[in-house]
């Protein structure tokens, strides 16, 4: 069953070679072609790496920091009194 999609859905879909493979910074530029939208976007990216990961020394792991972080701001509250609370607020407690 054909489902409806809007005109911005079509007009950047003729601007993808869904056949090919593109490279990274050629991805990048066709996706900053495509025409605004009304929301906050995402983009999903899939790469092949070529690594067979039942193999123990090919596995992929690892993290990537993100540019803003992760939104979320670390606080520190202690509950302490005098030397303790004063030694707490040093190492960068808030509350």
């Amino acid at each position: 069953m054909q489902r409806n999609r809007s005109k911005r859905y079509r007009a950047a879909a003729q601007q993808v070679d869904r056949a090919k493979a593109y490279s990274l910074p050629e991805a990048v530029s066709t996706l900053k072609k495509f025409p605004p939208t009304k929301f906050d976007q995402t983009v999903t990216v899939s790469f092949r790496l070529g690594v067979d990961p039942k193999q123990s020394d090919q596995m992929v792991r690892g993290t990537c920091p993100l540019p803003h972080g992760s939104g979320k701001q670390v606080r520190v509250l202690v509950f302490a009194e005098g030397e303790s609370a004063q030694a707490a607020r040093e190492a960068g407690a808030e509350f």
